[in-house]
């Protein structure tokens, strides 16, 4: 299958992973996974590799697991020097592949750049990063005229999420955000 460009249609393809380095000298690829759950690739017949922009099918020939990393076979790729050239490329796949989430779970590339507004109306900033804690993740808000905003993404914060309007809702906590500019 020839490689094909992806640029309007990013919202379809999910990265799942970061080619770190290679394994060995047939061809494995050492994986930094991008996934709550590495078991999933266990589950994948194949994957994109996303070159420049262009995403190239892999068909997965095997999958280990050694430490926080998985280990890649793509059948297509035999020897270190092939390999090699996919080291800093990322793994996706399409939606229709992807896991199924719980009810008010989102993809963190879908709430990346969506507005987040306070609950009377007032606009905050666009989220731009989620950090991953052990108790609950983060929102990063980029503020115009202030430094980031961090807000805690618990139900009691995060009142309405719409994906289709790119539009977050919360609810601010007492002394989270400090009024001076």
């Amino acid at each position: 299958m020839p490689p094909f460009r992806w640029c309007c249609e990013l919202e379809k393809y999910l990265e799942i992973g970061e080619i770190i380095n290679t394994h060995g000298v047939k061809g494995e690829l050492k994986v930094m996974p991008l996934t709550d759950n590495q078991m999933r690739y266990k589950e994948l017949n194949w994957v994109y590799v996303d070159i420049n922009g262009f995403l190239e099918k892999y068909d997965i020939e095997s999958v280990k697991f050694f430490k926080q990393l998985v280990i890649l076979k793509l059948k297509e790729i035999n020897d270190m020097d092939n390999a090699g050239k996919l080291k800093g490329h990322y793994l996706k796949i399409d939606r229709e592949n992807a896991i199924k989430l719980p009810q008010d779970s989102y993809f963190i590339c879908d709430l990346i750049d969506c507005e987040v507004f306070e609950e009377n109306g007032n606009k905050l900033g666009v989220l731009k990063d989620v950090l991953k804690t052990g108790s609950n993740d983060v929102y990063v808000i980029e503020a115009k005229n202030r430094e980031d905003i961090l807000i805690p993404a618990l139900k009691k914060v995060i009142k309405d999420i719409s994906i289709e309007s790119k539009r977050i809702t919360v609810a601010i906590p007492e002394g989270l955000i400090d009024n001076e500019i």
